[in-house]
């Protein structure tokens, strides 16, 4: 049996030994003499440039990865992670920290624009409103030819162009006055349309458009909004029955 021993007196030498008495062993690619010494030739010996090719294998195989698991927030200096650094189309809202966001942090194309709002009361003006509207003309009576032509709609003053803007109202219940003399308020007196408190229709329209006319002096411009309060029945209001409504205007 030959056994392969590195001699530690001859460097990178191989000694052959073998506990039979014959004359020598082979090794595949070079042959060996017993007790004999040779040098392991040049070409299996891994050069620098072997040793940094399997580093840089291992480097780029799991170095990534190593770093991935390694790097943690604090090893990162505030503000150095810049927007040209992050992927288009990457980010989504479980990577974002519950809280952390503000509407002032995120652009006005993401969070829907601002809804503003006013309570009118039944006699057109304004009981309370989120700020920036005026009535410029309720219930009016007009010139000649047709001087009832306005008078059952209220004419309000947004404070803005409302032409990117939608709107919106409400007919309010009005439960305290007693609109139709039957001393019934609670809205449960018997037969159709006998609770007036509570009932009514309503249109709304900006002013300036193709297909709405706003009669009074200084509303036909698109800063304007006309309200139309009515009857159950569609028919217009008068000083003894008129509507309390809401209106809102969304942001543009």
């Amino acid at each position: 049996m030959v056994r392969q021993v590195i001699d530690p007196g001859h460097g990178d030498s191989i000694r052959s030994a073998s506990g039979s008495e014959q004359g020598g062993s082979r090794i595949p690619g070079f042959s060996l003499r017993k007790g004999s010494i040779m040098r392991v030739p040049n070409r299996l010996r891994p050069t620098p440039a072997t040793a940094l090719s399997i580093l840089a294998l291992v480097v780029a195989t799991g170095g990534t990865s190593y770093a991935a698991a390694t790097i943690g927030t604090r090893d990162i200096e505030n503000e150095a992670v810049t927007s040209v650094k992050v992927k288009d189309g990457t980010l989504r809202s479980v990577d974002v920290k519950d809280g952390s966001l503000r509407a002032a942090d995120l652009g006005a194309s993401v969070l829907p624009g601002e809804v503003r709002w006013a309570l009118v009361a039944a006699d057109g003006t304004i009981e309370q409103q989120s700020g920036g509207f005026s009535v410029t003309a309720a219930y009016p009576t007009l010139a000649e030819p047709n001087p009832l032509r306005a008078n059952g709609n209220v004419y309000i003053d947004a404070g803005e162009d409302l032409t990117e803007n939608g709107v919106l109202a409400v007919v309010a219940l009005q439960n305290t006055v007693d609109q139709n003399g039957d001393a019934i308020m609670n809205g449960r007196a018997p037969g159709s349309d006998s609770n007036p408190e509570f009932s009514g229709e309503i249109a709304v329209s900006q002013c300036g458009l193709p297909g709405t006319a706003c009669a009074p002096p200084g509303t036909g411009n698109t800063n304007h909004l006309v309200v139309s309060p009515r009857l159950s029945d569609g028919g217009p209001t008068d000083d003894t029955n008129r509507k309390r409504f809401y209106i809102f205007v969304t942001g543009g």
